[in-house]
């Protein structure tokens, strides 16, 4: 299935893997369906795939939502590949769509789950129909993920290409059942990414509205826009609005972070996990990805914006 692995990648990484969690180990290495997604998987995966992937995931018990997004990334960098097959027609071995099936292939994946879409260009379709294809071969409970992986495309070096990047995407802690982002902030956090490299402009709302780049308040209430969501201009003001987490509540990606007193914020960014946010941090400074606590910071509190959908 899909595209042959072009790169020469040997099988050392699957024998150090297998070697330490074994072949029936693999949910404990990889963490189970509800992985954070890390800072390299919200950089790289756009917010509705990314989604996707954890939607889908959640049918299966056991397959992480990290491998089946790395399988959508070796075989078409998530829908974003110009190369044939991905959005119309076959490649060069008759695939087609963003995780390459082979028509074969998805007739038989469908006809087993009929609850599941039949266009396999369709990214809703494709990677549910993935889940569920990887899940039959031995992802289920996370039996076997490797089996699942090799049957997908019948190569180690594809196996060993996945399941890197699914560590790579691995955020290193698990959501709580009632914990997982919502699709509204991760569409925040996609256009926060949109904006990486940007510089700091005070009073600055993005090159939308006529300026070079964002304070760090234009660039959160953007990015809440993006998800259709209403936030306040100012760090002072989008701290009022709330709504406020308890203090000592887990952080989710998407939720604002602040810094001052609660009379007097200062600074505002986007939460993204593992530890890191998006903001737009001072003058002669670019958007970028930061640790959200840092030596001396004066962190005030967060809110959740999501909650209000």
């Amino acid at each position: 299935m899909g595209k042959t692995v072009a790169a020469a990648l040997t099988g050392l990484l699957l024998i150090a893997v297998l070697a330490s969690a074994g072949a029936g180990g693999m949910l404990s290495s990889f963490g189970g369906n509800r992985l954070q997604p890390s800072a390299t998987a919200l950089t790289d995966i756009p917010a509705d795939y990314l989604a996707l992937y954890m939607d889908a995931a959640s049918t299966c018990p056991g397959l992480p939502w990290t491998v089946l997004a790395a399988v959508g990334k070796v075989e078409s960098d998530h829908g974003r590949s110009a190369l044939p097959g991905v959005t119309s027609g076959s490649n060069h071995a008759g695939a087609q769509g963003p995780m390459q099936f082979l028509p074969s292939t998805f007739r038989s994946v469908v006809t087993r789950h009929p609850a599941l879409g039949n266009n396999p260009y369709d990214p809703r379709d494709a990677v549910h129909a993935a889940a569920a294809y990887l899940c039959d071969s031995g992802a289920r409970g996370g039996t076997d993920i490797p089996r699942a992986v090799h049957a997908y495309n019948h190569s180690d070096a594809y196996v060993s290409q996945v399941l890197a990047q699914a560590q790579s995407y691995d955020g290193g802690t698990t959501f709580a059942a009632d914990s997982a982002p919502s699709s509204a902030a991760l569409e925040a956090i996609n256009y926060a990414q949109g904006q990486l490299g940007l510089p700091y402009e005070w009073g600055g709302d993005g090159p939308g509205a006529g300026d070079a780049g964002f304070d760090c308040s234009g660039l959160t209430m953007a990015a809440y826009s993006a998800a259709g969501i209403t936030l306040p201009r100012t760090a002072q003001t989008q701290y009022d609005h709330g709504p406020r987490l308890p203090s000592g509540e887990q952080l989710r990606p998407g939720d604002l972070v602040f810094y001052g007193t609660p009379s007097a914020i200062h600074h505002v960014g986007i939460y993204i996990g593992s530890g890191q946010m998006i903001n737009s941090p001072r003058p002669g400074a670019v958007i970028r990805i930061a640790p959200y606590r840092y030596p001396g910071d004066d962190y005030a509190g967060a809110t959740r914006p999501s909650w209000t959908t």
